[in-house]
C-alpha cells in the first residue's frame, strides 16, 4: 500500500530539499498555502502531512498555520499532522500538540531527523488502523459476507453462531434485500454439513406446475418431455442443506407434500411409488408476514411450526444503528478495488445522507446505488448526488421534528402523572422529579389544565 505525505510549505527551497528526503519511499504531495493544502488533503487522502505554521497571507506569523491545523484535524482526524517550527519557536509547538498535533518539527532541515519523525507518524497511523480493524472484527460480525456493526444485527449473528451446529430447522424472516439467504449460507457453512451441499430454490421464482418437480424431481415417463428421471432439490442436497426461499409464496397443495417431508425425512419423486429417504438440514427464508398468511388461509399452521423451530427475524438497514454507513463503507471498498477505483471515499454530504435515508430496499438498494455512484463518480470523493440519495442540508427540519418528538413525550408525561396522581401537582412534580414550579410552567407551555373536572388531554 502507497505511502501519501502532504508537505505544506512555502519555501520552494525547503519543498526542494523535503522532496529529495521521500522522493523515492512516499508518494508526496506539496502544498503552498491553506487552500491547496485542503484541496490536497480532500484529493489524496494523506497519512500524514508536515505543516509549517507560517503560511500566507502570515508568512512571518503563526495564524494561518493554525486555521491550517484546525481544518485537518476536522475534516481528517485520523491523519497524523507533523508541525513545523522555528527553532525558537517552541511555545507553538506545544500550542499545536495541545490542539491534536501528532508531532513537532524544528528547523533547520536535517534529513535524517526529518525522515525518522515522518515514518514514525506513518508507523503510528498503520497501527491505529490495524486496531481499528481488529476492534471491528471482534466486535462485528464474524459471518462471510455480513457486514455489521449494530447490536440488533449482531444478536442475529450470536443466535445464528449457536444454531448453526444443530440440525433445527430454521425460518429467517426480514424485508426484501435484508441478507436472508447469506445467513442461510452462513447456517451451512458452520454447520458439520459444511462439506456437503448447499442446494437453493425459490419458490416464488417457479411457476406452481414446475416447483413440484424442481423440489421433489420426477421418474421418466412421469409427464410430457421428462425423458429420463431427475432428481429434485431435496435429494442433490442430501446430507447438507436445503434452502427454501420465500416459502411464503408455495402453493398449498405443495406445502401438504413438503410437511410430509419434514416429519418422515422421505421424498416422493413425481410419477415414483417408491419413497427415497434423504438427510438434510431444512432453512427456509420469506420476507412475508407468515402469521398473517396463517389467518387469510394461505399458509398451512402446522407447517409454520415444523420449519420454524427456531426464528432469525433479521431487522431492515433502517433499524441497524450505524449498520448504513459501515455497510456503504465496506461496498464503496469492495466495488471500488472491482471497478479499479480503489481509493474512493464518501464526502461529507454523502456520509450525512447515508445515514438519514431508510433504505426501503435495504442492502440491495444500497448495492445499486453504489455501483452506480462508483462509476459515476469524478475524483476520488462519491457525493450524495452521485448516490441519488436527497442531500441532507437542513439540518433545521431535523431539529425541528427532534423537538416535536421531545415536546410530544413531556407532554404525555406531565399528562400521565397529573392522572396517576389525581390531579395532585405536589405529588405530580415527585413522580416528574421535578419542582411545583417547574410543573406549573411546563403545564403552562403545553396549556395542560391541572384540575379533573376540566382536563381535555
Amino acid at each position: 500500500m502507497t505511502r501519501r505525505l502532504l508537505i505544506v510549505e512555502d519555501d520552494p527551497g525547503l519543498q526542494s530539499q523535503m522532496r529529495w528526503c521521500f522522493s523515492e519511499e512516499l508518494d508526496v504531495s506539496v502544498a503552498t498555502d491553506r487552500e491547496a493544502a485542503l484541496t490536497c488533503l480532500r484529493r489524496e487522502e494523506p497519512e500524514v502531512v508536515t505543516l509549517d505554521l507560517g503560511l500566507p497571507p502570515d508568512p512571518g506569523g503563526a495564524s494561518e498555520g493554525f486555521r491550517l491545523l484546525e481544518d485537518i484535524l476536522q475534516l481528517a482526524p485520523m491523519t497524523k499532522v507533523i508541525v513545523v517550527t522555528g527553532r525558537e519557536d517552541k511555545e507553538n509547538a506545544v500550542k499545536a500538540i495541545g490542539m491534536g498535533a501528532s508531532d513537532f518539527y524544528q528547523k533547520p532541515l536535517d534529513a535524517d531527523i526529518l525522515t525518522f519523525v515522518v515514518n514514525r507518524a506513518f508507523r503510528l497511523a498503520e497501527l491505529e488502523k490495524e486496531n481499528r480493524e481488529l476492534f471491528l472484527r471482534e466486535d462485528g460480525a464474524n459471518i462471510r459476507g455480513i457486514v455489521a456493526s449494530s447490536p440488533q444485527m449482531l444478536s442475529v449473528c450470536r443466535t445464528l453462531e449457536k444454531v448453526a451446529p444443530t440440525d433445527v430447522t430454521t425460518l429467517i424472516t426480514g424485508e426484501t434485500g435484508t441478507g436472508k439467504e447469506l445467513l442461510a449460507r452462513a447456517l451451512h457453512d458452520l454447520s458439520h454439513r459444511s462439506d456437503k451441499p448447499f442446494a437453493a430454490i425459490n419458490c416464488a421464482a417457479i411457476p406452481e406446475n414446475l416447483l413440484e418437480s424442481e423440489l421433489f424431481g420426477f421418474e421418466k415417463g412421469s409427464f410430457t418431455g421428462a425423458t429420463q428421471s431427475k432428481k429434485g432439490k431435496i435429494e442433490s442436497a442430501n446430507g447438507g442443506t436445503l434452502f427454501l426461499d420465500e416459502i411464503g409464496d408455495m402453493p398449498m397443495a405443495l406445502q401438504a407434500k413438503l410437511l410430509r417431508f419434514l416429519q418422515e425425512r422421505v421424498v416422493d419423486r413425481v410419477g415414483s411409488v417408491n419413497p427415497v429417504p434423504v438427510d438434510v438440514r431444512v432453512v427456509c427464508a420469506t420476507h412475508r408476514d407468515v402469521r398473517q398468511l396463517i389467518e387469510s388461509g394461505d399458509f398451512r399452521e402446522d407447517l409454520y411450526y415444523r420449519i420454524s423451530e427456531i426464528t432469525l427475524d433479521v431487522p431492515a438497514v433502517r433499524e441497524r444503528d450505524g449498520d448504513a454507513l459501515v455497510i456503504a463503507q465496506s461496498l464503496l471498498k469492495s466495488l471500488g478495488k472491482q471497478m479499479d477505483r480503489p481509493n474512493l471515499c464518501f464526502s461529507e454530504d454523502a456520509v450525512n445522507a447515508i445515514s438519514s435515508y431508510p433504505w426501503p430496499g435495504n442492502v440491495r438498494e444500497m448495492i445499486n446505488k453504489i455501483k452506480r455512484a462508483t462509476i459515476m463518480a469524478e475524483g476520488k470523493r462519491v457525493t450524495a448526488e452521485d448516490l441519488e440519495l436527497p442531500c441532507q442540508e437542513d439540518v433545521s427540519n431535523l431539529q425541528l421534528n427532534l423537538r416535536q418528538v421531545r415536546e410530544r413525550a413531556e407532554r404525555q408525561a406531565i399528562v400521565q402523572a397529573l392522572r396517576t396522581s389525581n390531579f395532585n401537582m405536589a405529588q405530580a412534580s415527585r413522580l416528574l422529579g421535578v419542582t411545583r414550579p417547574t410543573l406549573y410552567n411546563l403545564t403552562d407551555k403545553y396549556r395542560i389544565e391541572t384540575s379533573q373536572d376540566t382536563s381535555k388531554a
